[in-house]
């Protein structure tokens, strides 16, 4: 998968000085960090909510875009993906590579493992569009 991502990164930096009108991501990289960042968190909306209602194929479809955004923002920001690397290293070396490290300030009693319980149909939809409007208000 790494060599996929580094690819698409490298394209995405071939992309960057073009003035191509026709070419959606030299576009974007203009447009600059805000349009990027958008664009990304679009994305992941669009992932979840297609998990949420058990679409395997959408899903797939859209992870692929957010790969693809977040390379973006990775050539908008000057971060390569080997930082990326470093960075999932350091960690795995904590906390193994299925965890996520706990945020600063948190108490270690916050950090759990195992899965909470997952909401399903009509609740987890409307809690979906809460946080779709509570995203739009902050960052439209």
């Amino acid at each position: 998968m790494s060599d996929s991502i580094e690819r698409l990164y490298a394209a995405i930096l071939g992309e960057k000085d073009r003035d191509d009108a026709g070419s959606r991501t030299a576009r974007l990289l203009r447009d600059g960090t805000p349009k990027i960042a958008k664009k990304l968190a679009e994305e992941g909306v669009e992932v979840g909510h297609e998990a949420i209602l058990g679409n395997r194929t959408a899903t797939i479809e859209e992870s692929a875009d957010v790969l693809y955004n977040l390379a973006v923002l990775w050539v908008d920001s000057g971060i390569r993906p080997a930082d990326v690397w470093a960075e999932m290293d350091r960690r795995e070396a904590m906390m193994g590579i299925a965890e996520k490290l706990p945020k600063a300030g948190l108490a270690s009693a916050t950090f759990r493992s195992g899965k909470q319980g997952r909401k399903s149909g009509k609740q987890g939809r409307s809690g979906l569009r809460r946080f779709w409007r509570r995203l739009r208000s902050r960052w439209f």
